[in-house]
């Protein structure tokens, strides 16, 4: 055995390797208790392939392919581009807050679909113009326009999803005929696609990549803000299913396998979010959700606040508390205080539990890692299938920076926009206390029947500040000086 022969058999073990390491790691992502390792291990994986990859073009090269060898320019301008972002990542990733984790995973997100979309403009552009590093086949062809297609949906789509999430564009975007010309768009990408099968035309190659970018931003545009967490599990997909696309393009066994399982587990994730918000994937596709029916029924009754010492007292006599966060909980960073709140509560013999809804925050699990950054124990997080039922034997529910997660319109409103959603049950615990900074309504623009519901008290304050104070009166209570 030659050592071009002994290079590739490395080259492909280290890629089976880094693909193993790659399911692995989103496994262990699947719970709490194992998410750091697991990103930690997919981490090394994408270490492994990374350096296979500069071995890659030599091997194959050396093996008769076709594919060019890698030049000293190649190699340079890959180190470059590495050192440049993880650089770039690396500081971003130690400044951005939890608040803005959202819009970093969309970002980050765009940033792999438009990868992949440029691996499929370069292999077209090539091929089209005779400087190709190897020639291509009719199916290959094919591939290469679906994924550089997905791919150049997911880039322009996540960075509209970014700006929205980052609030530097209105949450929605309607014109009339939108869905007409969103689909003239789609069928001309579509159309420029398929004559790249027939004749491979670096004017129609432009054409195609100008039009699938265009798609990916008039497709997200009509998408509301409070629909972010099924936008941002499925451009994942779009991204996973591009990579692979593009690694059979390049012949690269790593890109297959790791843009296979993360397209994948997109899909899973999108379902799974897309059946929380009582959407179905047609809907996603072709942006008709985000608003139901019109102006939702106006709110008898007015909103009855509540003191902190008046909370603290309803707290003290309660056997059962179920909490409830929202995004409001993350823009206050008060994650820590509310569990030193639940402490407080555990200590004096309450059952103590959180309640997270499938969207709440701005992306999948964004609670459950607000949660685990303040120490809370995975045992007490309760989904919401789960724990909707309790809430008809609890004594007060404490709801911080949640909205439309927990809003009775969606069940009893048809006019409202997000009739139909399931949500948590807290209108059905004895008492609710609702934290909150203000009177204003929820990211998806509506009012909130439960803050009016007789059940309902409202404590205005910062979701630390309002901590702060339930501890304080409740240390107040069994000090005797409480109210």
């Amino acid at each position: 055995m030659d050592k071009t022969t002994l290079l590739h058999y490395v080259v492909q073990a280290s890629y089976f390797a880094a693909a193993v390491l790659f399911i692995l790691g989103i496994k262990r992502m699947s719970s709490p208790v194992t998410a750091r390792s697991g990103i930690q291990w997919a981490g090394v994986g994408m270490l492994v392939a990374t350096i296979a990859t500069f071995f890659h073009g030599n091997v194959a090269a050396g093996l008769g392919t076709g594919l060019q060898p890698q030049t000293m320019t190649n190699i340079l301008l890959m180190v470059l581009a590495i050192g440049v972002s993880t650089a770039f990542a690396w500081i971003s990733g130690k400044k951005v807050a939890m608040t803005d984790m959202p819009q970093m995973v969309a970002l980050y997100n765009g940033m792999g679909g438009g990868s992949a979309a440029a691996i499929g403009a370069a292999a077209l552009i090539g091929a089209a113009s005779g400087t190709a590093h190897h020639t291509l086949g009719t199916a290959q062809i094919a591939l290469a326009v679906i994924g550089a297609l997905i791919g150049s949906i997911s880039f322009t789509g996540s960075l509209i999803a970014f700006a929205k999430l980052q609030g530097w564009m209105d949450k929605t975007f309607r014109f009339g005929g939108q869905q007409f010309v969103n689909g003239l768009f789609f069928l001309s990408a579509l159309g420029l696609g398929a004559a790249l099968l027939f004749k491979l035309d670096v004017t129609i190659v432009v054409a195609f990549f100008a039009v699938s970018l265009l798609f990916g931003v008039l497709m997200t545009l009509p998408i509301g803000g409070a629909d972010m967490p099924v936008v941002i599990s499925l451009y994942n997909a779009f991204t996973g299913l591009a990579v692979a696309f593009e690694g059979y393009v390049q012949g690269n066994v790593a890109l297959i396998i790791a843009g296979t399982v993360v397209g994948a587990a997109g899909t899973l994730l999108t379902r799974l979010m897309a059946k929380a918000m009582n959407r179905s994937i047609s809907n996603v596709l072709f942006s008709n959700f985000g608003g139901g029916g019109g102006a939702a029924s106006e709110i008898a009754g007015s909103q009855k606040p509540i003191e902190a010492a008046d909370a603290a007292s309803l707290l003290y006599m309660a056997e059962k508390v179920i909490i409830v966060p929202g995004y409001g909980m993350a823009v206050a960073q008060a994650q820590h205080k509310i569990w030193e709140l639940s402490q407080q509560l555990i200590k004096r013999d309450k059952e103590v539990k959180f309640a997270i809804h499938p969207v709440a925050g701005r992306m999948p699990g964004h609670m459950n890692v607000l949660l685990a950054e303040a120490g809370v124990p995975y045992d007490l997080i309760a989904d919401m299938d789960d724990v909707n039922p309790e809430f008809a034997t609890c004594d007060v529910a404490i709801v911080i920076g949640a909205n439309d997660v927990v809003n009775p319109v969606a069940r009893t409103d048809k006019s409202s926009p997000i009739y139909g959603m399931p949500i948590l049950d807290v209108i059905n615990a004895r008492q609710v206390i609702v934290i909150k900074r203000g009177k204003g309504a929820g990211f998806a623009g509506i009012e909130n029947a439960l803050f009016y519901a007789d059940n309902c008290r409202m404590l205005y304050a910062d979701g630390q500040e309002a901590a702060n104070r339930l501890i304080a009166e409740l240390k107040g209570i069994d000090s005797g000086g409480g109210h």
